[in-house]
């Protein structure tokens, strides 16, 4: 089973995270020096995300630690692909018909 995380852009530049309950999971928002800042419901920094080196349609994943912790980018179907660490496709997004995104992620069961 899938989890579905649906993204929406809040009023300060940010986009907010929710499941599939409406509950809202996380935050991310612009870093000073470019790139996204990620952050879990309380508020804390869970990790951050940087374009890629040859190319913007692509992006890097971290922890805290500064761990790589997978890549995304646009695939052939306009779709974001989410691939792990060690290249395995984890998941996709794609925009919503009216308003934001929606993440689909393999269940890790």
């Amino acid at each position: 089973m899938a989890k579905t995380i649906t993204s929406r852009p809040n009023i300060f530049g940010g986009t907010n995270h929710y499941d599939e309950h409406g509950k809202k999971i996380g935050e991310s928002r612009p870093a000073i020096f470019g790139g996204t800042n990620h952050y879990d419901a309380k508020g804390h920094k869970i990790g951050y995300s940087r374009p890629g080196i040859l190319s913007d349609d692509v992006q890097v994943h971290y922890d805290t630690h500064h761990n790589r912790v997978g890549t995304s980018r646009i695939g052939i179907t306009g779709y974001e692909n989410h691939y792990d660490n060690h290249g395995h496709k984890v998941g996709y997004t794609r925009e919503n018909i009216f308003f934001g995104k929606t993440t689909k992620l393999n269940s890790k069961k």
